[in-house]
């Protein structure tokens, strides 16, 4: 699988290469996405600009690793979502369970958002 993958100062981009992801690339992206769990930048935005067509397994890999991401504090929010795949994922009931945005400068803000929000919240 291919992706690009851009590290700023708050969070990591991966930038999804691929027109069609299938099922068998779901334990291959949610392992190299997992990872930056570990990374001491953890918020993510998943890039799916390149992409025409998601696996629903695939689909229901993310909203779940989006969930975890969540539940540790950090941010993920995805990014660049075609009209065609639009209209899959919310065809499927995924679509309501992603944090996605339009465009990347989008995602770059609610990143920016949430960490102002995480840090206004740690006193409480």
């Amino acid at each position: 699988m291919h992706v690009k993958i851009d590290t700023k100062e708050r969070f990591h981009e991966f930038t999804v290469l691929e027109a069609e992801l299938t099922a068998n690339m779901a334990v291959e992206l949610t392992t190299m996405l997992a990872g930056v769990l570990e990374m001491p930048i953890k918020n993510l935005i998943l890039n799916l600009e390149n992409t025409k067509a998601i696996d629903g397994k695939l689909a229901g890999a993310i909203v779940d690793l989006q969930t975890k991401f969540y539940d540790e504090h950090v941010s993920f929010v995805i990014c660049g979502i075609q009209s065609h795949l639009e209209e899959q994922l919310d065809a499927a009931g995924q679509l309501e369970l992603m944090n996605f945005t339009p465009t990347l400068s989008e995602a770059w803000d609610i990143v920016q958002m949430e960490e102002i929000e995480r840090e206004l919240l740690d006193g409480f």
